[in-house]
C-alpha cells in the first residue's frame, strides 16, 4: 500500500451540543482531486479546517503527506496550499505585491512573475485588490496557494459566486494543477464541478460519511441513469398513485419532492410515454414536465430525502 497524501481515521468534533464532525474517516490518495459534498452545515469546512491544522479534533487521528500536526507542523506549513472559502486582502495592495508577501512565507517556490502567468493576471499586476472582479479576486486567492509550490491543496467551496466563465477559468487551473502531479481536496456543493474535477467524492451529512466513490459509480448506485419530474395544476390527487407509477416501463424508483413527483428511470423513452398514457385525459393538466440525466444531487436526495443546498 502507497502512503496516502491524507488520511484521518475516528475524526470527531463538538461545538457544545453540536456534534460538527461523528468519526468521520477519509483516505485521499496522492494525485487525485478529492472532492467533500454536503450541504451547509454538514460539517465539510470544519472538517477541513482540521485537516489544514486551524482547528485541534476532539478526538482522531490526522495525517498529512505522512506527517502529523503536533510534530511536523513547520515541514507541512512549508508543503502546503490552502484557498479559504472567503479571502480578504488589503484593499491598497497591489496584486504583486500579495503574492510576494505570500511568497516570502515559504523557503522555495514560484516567482511572482511564474505566479502572475500561472493563474493569468499579469495584467493585473499593479492593480490594487478592491479593483478586481469576484472571479480575478478568485484566482488571486488561488495563486496565494499556489506560489509555493504546494504538493496538496486544500480548496473549499473555490467556486462560490463567481460567473461561468470565471468558474471555467479556475478549473482549468486546478486541473493543471492535477495534470503537475499535485493532489487537491475540494469542498463544493456545485455537482458539475465534483463531477468535472474530481476523481473520487466523499457526500458527507451530520459530520458522517454517507457515500462515497468515482461520481460515475454513485450516481450508477442510483439504478438508473435519468430522471423524469413532473407537477400536477390543481389538486394532487389528479396524479397517478404511487404503486401505478412503480409499474410503469423501465421506472426503478419513485419518490415525491413536495408537489414534484419523480421517476428513476433506465429507459426514458419507455417511461415518458407510458407516464403519458397513465395520465389518460388527465395529462393536459400537467404543469410541467422535465427529464435529465442523473447527478450527485439526485444521489445525496436519495440517500437524505433533502437537497445539497438545504441547511
Amino acid at each position: 500500500m502507497t502512503t496516502p497524501a491524507l488520511q484521518c481515521r475516528g475524526l470527531v468534533k463538538r461545538y457544545a451540543d453540536v456534534l460538527a464532525v461523528d468519526h468521520l474517516d477519509l483516505r485521499v490518495e496522492t494525485g487525485e482531486c478529492f472532492g467533500l459534498l454536503g450541504p451547509n452545515g454538514a460539517g465539510k469546512t470544519t472538517t477541513v479546517e482540521i485537516l489544514e491544522g486551524l482547528l485541534t479534533a476532539d478526538e482522531g487521528d490526522v495525517e498529512v503527506l505522512g506527517l502529523h500536526w503536533d510534530r511536523d507542523e513547520h515541514n507541512l506549513r512549508e508543503r502546503l496550499g490552502i484557498q479559504l472559502q472567503e479571502t480578504q486582502f488589503a484593499d491598497k495592495l497591489t496584486v504583486a505585491e500579495i503574492i510576494r508577501l505570500f511568497r516570502s512565507f515559504y523557503a522555495q517556490g514560484r516567482t511572482v512573475d511564474e505566479t502572475l502567468a500561472l493563474v493569468e493576471l499579469e495584467s493585473k499586476r499593479d492593480a490594487w485588490f478592491s479593483k478586481l472582479s469576484g472571479g480575478q479576486k478568485q484566482r488571486l486567492a488561488l495563486a496565494c496557494a499556489l506560489v509555493g509550490k504546494p504538493d496538496l491543496l486544500f480548496l473549499d467551496e473555490p467556486t462560490t459566486g463567481l460567473d461561468p466563465q470565471s468558474r471555467r477559468q479556475l478549473w482549468a487551473l486546478l486541473e493543471q494543477f492535477k495534470a503537475s502531479g499535485g493532489t487537491s481536496l475540494l469542498t463544493t456543493h456545485y455537482m458539475d464541478e465534483a463531477e468535472t474535477l474530481c476523481d473520487r467524492v466523499a457526500i458527507v451529512d451530520k459530520g458522517k460519511v454517507i457515500a462515497l466513490g468515482t461520481p460515475r459509480e454513485l450516481i450508477r448506485s442510483l439504478g438508473a441513469e435519468h430522471i423524469v419530474e413532473f407537477a400536477m395544476s390543481g389538486d394532487g390527487h389528479l396524479a397517478p398513485t404511487d404503486a401505478v407509477l412503480r409499474t410503469l416501463p423501465g421506472v426503478q424508483d419513485v419518490r415525491q419532492d413536495g408537489e414534484t413527483w419523480k421517476l428513476i428511470t433506465s429507459e426514458i423513452h419507455l417511461a415518458v410515454p407510458a407516464l403519458l398514457d397513465a395520465l389518460g385525459d388527465q395529462r393536459n393538466r400537467l404543469s410541467h414536465l422535465t427529464t435529465h440525466s442523473a447527478t450527485l444531487e439526485d444521489v445525496f436526495v436519495s440517500l437524505t430525502g433533502r437537497h445539497l443546498r438545504d441547511v
